[in-house]
């Protein structure tokens, strides 16, 4: 029985993990310290998303995900229609109008 208790969970644990990828995203357009509440909290409620975190400093986003769920395109289309480019993928030009001043381009 503990043999069989031992091997569910290592099979749990690789079925699990195996599908988990990162990447970092470039968001050049990002401004500000509200443009990165924008975006975690944005991404973070898809399904797939594990950890995704801003440097703001940078401009560039540290995401993990469920490739199974969810692709990095996808990811990247969601940045977008929060009104930020995202990698190659460019902000939709309605929500970047609706974003505040300070998040938008010479905004500060």
């Amino acid at each position: 029985m503990k043999h069989l208790i031992l091997i569910l969970t290592i099979l749990g644990l690789i079925a699990c993990s195996g599908d988990t990828t990162k990447a970092d995203i470039a968001l050049a357009s990002m401004q500000c310290g509200m443009c990165e509440n924008t975006i975690e909290e944005g991404i973070k409620g898809l399904d797939g998303i594990v950890v995704f975190d801003v440097d703001t400093d940078k401009k560039v986003g540290h995401v993990q995900y469920k490739a199974s769920v969810i692709d990095l395109s996808v990811i990247e289309k969601a940045i977008a229609a929060l009104g930020y480019d995202a990698n190659n993928t460019k902000a939709e030009a309605a929500a970047y109008e609706a974003l505040m001043g300070c998040c938008q381009i010479g905004g500060h």
